[in-house]
Formats: structure tokens, C-alpha cells, sequence
């Protein structure tokens, strides 16, 4: 069984536990989605990236230099897709501020939306018919031993 994850949306709070924990469940997928896949990024999902990945409860563990990192490959790295009114105007998620994810998600087109959101993963079976794969990143992970490549 093939599964295409040629697109991901990947939600920040995985993005912050990959660079947080180097090792970890976050990192690994997010370290093969780099490599097998094109992440993809708004406006809105990368200004919440930007925004969270500054606070200072990171100061202890993030340096000012790896941050500006992570921000850069994400950058120059992602599949920009612009959200249209039509799509913006629809509310999915009990918080608000999580529908800019599958707003990205459902842009870009079939993709996996990889979090470890509460508020969105409780979405995944209704989102799948629309072509949005809500997973776990544990999930995500298990399913690379199906891929193509």
C-alpha cells in the first residue's frame, strides 16, 4: 500500500517539540517529512512559528542562532500556498486559532495535516472526506515504512 505525503502541513507545536527534543518522536518525523516531502506554509502558520519559537521559555534551550535556523530552512524550504476568502471563512476546530492548519491543509490540496493538537486531531475522520490526513506524529511515523522511496 502506497501513501502519498508529498505535501505536510505540520502544526508548530511539533515543529517547537522537534527542535526542543532533537531525538524524539517530533524530530524523527519531521527530519523524514524534510526529506520525503515538502512542508507546507501560510502566512498565518508561520507567523504563529515565528511568534511561539521567540518566547523566552525557550531562552534555556533554543540559542537566538538556532532559531533564526529552524525560521530560514523553513522559510526557503516550504510550499507557500495562499488561502483563498472562500476557504478562510470556513471554521472547523473548537479553537479558532487552529483552523489556519487546515486551511493550509485543504489549499494545498491532499496532505497530511501532522499535529499533536487535541483540537484537531478529534477532527481527523470528518476532515479525510475533504482530503486532510490528521495524524499524531507517532502515526505519521509509522507510516513511512510505506513509502515510495
Amino acid at each position: 500500500m502506497a501513501v502519498d505525503f508529498a505535501r505536510a502541513v505540520v502544526d508548530t507545536n511539533v515543529i517547537l517539540s522537534a527542535a526542543l527534543s532533537p531525538h524524539g518522536v517530533p524530530a524523527e518525523v519531521v527530519d523524514w517529512l524534510l526529506a520525503q516531502a515538502r512542508l507546507i506554509f501560510t502566512d498565518a502558520t508561520f507567523a504563529e512559528l515565528e511568534s511561539r519559537i521567540w518566547k523566552p521559555k525557550f531562552d534555556r534551550f533554543l540559542s537566538i542562532e538556532r532559531r533564526r535556523q529552524i525560521l530560514h530552512a523553513v522559510n526557503v524550504s516550504a510550499l507557500w500556498v495562499a488561502i483563498t476568502p472562500a476557504i478562510s471563512a470556513q471554521s472547523f476546530s473548537r479553537d479558532p486559532t487552529d483552523d489556519k492548519f487546515i486551511h493550509a491543509a485543504l489549499t494545498a490540496g491532499p496532505t497530511w495535516l501532522v499535529t499533536g493538537d487535541k483540537d484537531l486531531l478529534v477532527l481527523a475522520d470528518s476532515l479525510s472526506a475533504l482530503g486532510v490526513r490528521i495524524l499524531a506524529p507517532t502515526e505519521a511515523l509509522a507510516l513511512r515504512e510505506f513509502s515510495p522511496n
